[in-house]
C-alpha cells in the first residue's frame, strides 16, 4: 500500500544531510538537498562511490524535490516513496559493506509509466489501465533492479505512447519545465520533464516515432534510442512491436551509457531481441572522434526548418567539423508511409477498445479506428518494406560512419494548441515534430538527441546522431565529444 507524500515525507524529514559535502562539484559545494538533486548520475555515482553522500540522502533529495514540483510539472503518475526509501537504505548498507554493484547502485531514476512493475499500477497514462497492477516486472526493470537503482514511481506520458506531445493523458497534460505552457514533446514527455527538473538522476523512455528524442529535445536533456531489439520491450505495454524501442533519457552522455549499460544484451523470451553481447558503453566516452566521417542527409531532415532550430543545428555542424575529420551529404533509402504503427497498435488494443471505446482519448481514439481500416495486404507489404528498408540503410554506413540532423524541426507548441488542434496523421504517418526521428525508428538504427542550442525565447534545441546498427558506442563518442565543447547541457531550467 502507498501511503501519501506528505505523510512519507513527514516520516523521513530527519534523515536529510545537515552538513554541507567537503568535495565540490561543478565548481561549487553541495549544501542543501536540492544541490544534490542538480548532479548528473555520473557525479551522484561518483560521490556515492567515494562515501561522500549516501542513496538514502539522493532519494530523500528528490522525493522531496517532487514533493515541490510536481504539481505544477504534473510528471508523476505514481511516486513510489516508501519503497524507494526501503531500496536505498539497503544499498546504503550494500555499498558500505562492500557489496556496491556498479555505477546504478544508489541512484534514484523514474520509469515511464508503460514498464510493468509488479505490485505498482502501471496505466500507459490511460484511464483503460489506470487501475492495472502487474504481477510482474518488466524485463528491463528487473535489470535496472538487479543493478541496484532506486526506482521512483512511474512517470506521465502520452495516452499509450500513441502521440508527441504528452497533453493527452488520463491524468493531465504535461508540462515543460523551461515554460510551463509548452508540451514537453512525447510519447515519454514525463520522462523527459523530470531528468530536465531534477526530478530523478535518469528515466526509461520508449520511442516507436520518435518518443524519447523529441521530447528529449524539446526539454533539453540527452535521450538515446538503441538499436532495434538491443533492449528488451517484454513487459512493456507496446504501441507497435515492429517499431518499439526502450532507452534512457538523462541529463548528460555519459549518463546515458551509465543507464543504457544493464538493460542492453539479449532477452530470449523477447522474440524481437538481439542476440548481442553489450560492450561497455562508459569506455565509448574516451573514443577518438577525431577520424569520423559525418554524413548530412539534407532532403527531408534539413528542410522546413524553424530558423532557431536551422541556426542552432548550423553552429553545432561547425562544432562537429571542427571535432572530425569530414562531412559530405548522402541519401538515406526513401520510403513511403508504412501503416504498420496503425495495424499493430490496433491488434494489441482491439479486447480493450471493442468493449470500452469511450476510455480513451479522442485522439487516441480517431488513431485506432484509422488503424482497424488497414488492410492486412498493406499490413502485409509495409512489414516487408520494413525489413527491406533495414537492409537498405547499411549501405549508407559504406561512406560516412554516422549521420547528424537536427532532431526536430520545430519547437514545443502550446499545450493550448495540443489540447484544441491536436493533428491526426495518417496510420504510418507522423507529426512534423517525429519527421526527424521516425526515420531511425524503421530503419532500426541507434540514435540520440543531445542540446545544441536554445531560442530566443528560453527553449530548448536538440541535435541529433545516429550510427549503423549495433553502433551505439560510436554515437555515444561523438555525442560526448561534442557536449564536452560546448556548454548546453549545463542549463537548468528556471525552476
Amino acid at each position: 500500500m502507498q501511503q501519501s507524500r506528505r505523510d512519507f515525507l513527514k516520516m523521513t524529514a530527519g534523515t536529510y544531510a545537515a552538513a554541507a559535502l567537503s568535495t565540490p562539484v561543478h565548481g561549487a559545494p553541495l549544501q542543501k538537498p536540492d544541490d544534490l538533486t542538480g548532479l548528473s548520475l555520473w557525479d551522484a555515482g561518483e560521490l556515492l562511490a567515494a562515501g561522500k553522500v549516501s542513496p538514502v540522502e539522493l532519494t530523500n533529495a528528490c522525493l522531496a524535490r517532487i514533493e515541490r514540483l510536481n504539481a505544477g510539472l504534473n510528471a508523476f503518475i505514481t511516486v513510489t516513496g516508501e519503497q524507494a526509501l526501503a531500496d536505498a537504505k539497503a544499498a546504503e548498507h550494500e555499498i558500505a559493506t562492500g557489496r556496491r554493484r556498479g555505477r546504478l547502485h544508489g541512484i534514484p531514476i523514474g520509469l515511464k509509466d508503460l514498464f510493468d512493475t509488479a505490485g505498482v499500477r502501471t496505466t500507459a497514462g490511460s484511464a483503460v489501465f489506470a487501475d492495472r497492477v502487474p504481477s510482474q516486472d518488466a524485463e528491463v526493470v528487473r535489470r535496472l533492479k538487479a543493478s541496484g537503482a532506486v526506482i521512483l514511481g512511474k512517470l506521465n506520458m502520452h495516452e499509450f505512447a500513441y502521440g508527441d506531445t504528452s497533453a493527452q493523458s488520463h491524468f493531465g497534460p504535461v508540462r515543460n519545465p523551461w515554460n510551463r505552457e509548452r508540451v514537453p514533446g512525447g510519447s515519454s514527455g514525463g520522462s523527459a520533464a523530470a531528468v530536465a527538473a531534477g526530478l530523478c538522476y535518469g528515466a526509461l523512455g520508449s520511442d516507436t516515432g520518435g518518443s524519447i528524442r523529441q521530447p528529449a529535445a524539446y526539454c533539453g536533456i540527452v535521450g538515446l534510442k538503441p538499436t532495434y531489439g538491443l533492449v528488451s520491450t517484454r513487459g512493456v505495454v507496446p504501441l507497435s512491436w515492429s517499431l518499439d524501442h526502450v532507452g534512457p533519457m538523462c541529463r548528460t552522455v555519459a549518463d546515458a551509457a551509465v543507464l543504457l549499460q544493464p538493460i542492453a544484451g539479449y532477452d530470449p523470451p523477447d522474440t524481437n531481441s538481439v542476440d548481442a553481447v553489450a560492450p561497455d558503453y562508459t569506455k565509448a566516452l574516451r573514443q577518438k572522434v577525431s577520424t569520423l566521417r559525418i554524413g548530412l542527409p539534407r532532403a527531408v531532415f534539413y528542410e522546413m526548418l524553424d530558423p532557431e532550430v536551422e541556426q542552432a543545428v548550423n553552429e553545432a555542424l561547425q562544432v562537429l567539423r571542427r571535432l572530425t575529420a569530414s562531412t559530405r551529404d548522402v541519401e538515406l533509402p526513401a520510403y513511403k508511409t508504412l501503416p504498420v504503427v496503425g495495424a499493430e497498435a490496433y491488434t494489441f488494443h482491439a479486447p480493450y477498445f471493442t468493449k470500452t471505446p469511450q476510455l480513451y482519448q479522442s485522439t487516441t481514439r480517431q488513431r485506432l479506428e484509422l488503424g482497424s481500416a488497414v488492410p492486412a495486404s498493406a499490413y502485409v507489404e509495409g512489414r516487408r518494406e520494413l525489413d527491406r528498408l533495414r537492409r537498405a540503410v547499411t549501405a549508407v554506413f559504406s561512406a560516412v560512419d554516422l549521420l547528424v540532423t537536427p532532431t526536430t524541426p520545430n519547437l514545443p507548441t502550446t499545450i493550448e494548441e495540443a489540447l484544441n488542434n491536436p493533428p491526426i496523421p495518417p496510420p504510418g504517418g507522423v507529426n512534423l515534430s517525429l519527421r526527424n526521428t521516425q526515420p531511425f525508428d524503421i530503419y532500426g538504427l541507434p540514435s540520440i538527441s543531445i542540446p545544441c542550442g536554445f531560442s530566443r525565447s528560453g527553449l530548448p534545441i536538440g541535435l541529433e546522431i545516429s550510427g549503423p546498427r549495433l553502433g551505439e558506442p560510436l554515437v555515444l563518442a561523438l555525442a560526448h565529444a561534442y557536449e564536452q565543447a560546448t556548454e548546453w547541457h549545463r542549463r537548468t531550467p528556471p525552476m
